[in-house]
């Protein structure tokens, strides 16, 4: 591996309800030292079958109004065919075909470049597992 590719891989707990889960500090923590003034780009890969990489705005009502958006599209109740875990879990596992397991983002200088209310988010509605691993791969 060279200094030109960098990877790490943060590990956090979400708990047992829906969430959406800010990570851009952690992003930027990582980018501090893996891009190191360069630029290049972000990519951010959930390695779970239920869980989703969201660039959107939080803080103001919008995490909530995406888990609405989700809760609306995607009912936990009984229409599901993939019936394990949790009633309902079957929609978790369509999860990823909405909100995606990935993002590719520029970094300019070493910094991301997101919009003014841009947050780089994991969006997990799967309550049957907390344990969540994001991996981040700076290519620079």
């Amino acid at each position: 591996m060279t200094d030109r590719f960098q990877t790490h891989v943060l590990h956090l707990t979400t708990g047992s309800g829906e969430t959406v889960t800010d990570l851009t500090r952690d992003v930027e923590d990582f980018l501090r030292g893996a891009a190191a003034g360069r630029d290049g780009l972000l990519n951010i890969f959930v390695p779970h079958a239920t869980a989703g990489i969201a660039v959107i705005e939080t803080g103001a009502g919008s995490d909530d109004d995406l888990l609405a958006a989700l809760h609306d599209l995607l009912p936990a109740d009984d229409r599901w065919r993939h019936r394990h875990g949790t009633p309902g879990h079957g929609r978790d596992h369509v999860l990823p075909a909405i909100v995606p397991p990935h993002a590719t983002l520029p970094v300019i200088g070493g910094s991301l470049s997101l919009g003014t209310w841009q947050s780089v988010c994991l969006v997990d509605t799967n309550r049957d597992n907390p344990r969540r691993q994001v991996r981040l791969s700076f290519l620079g």
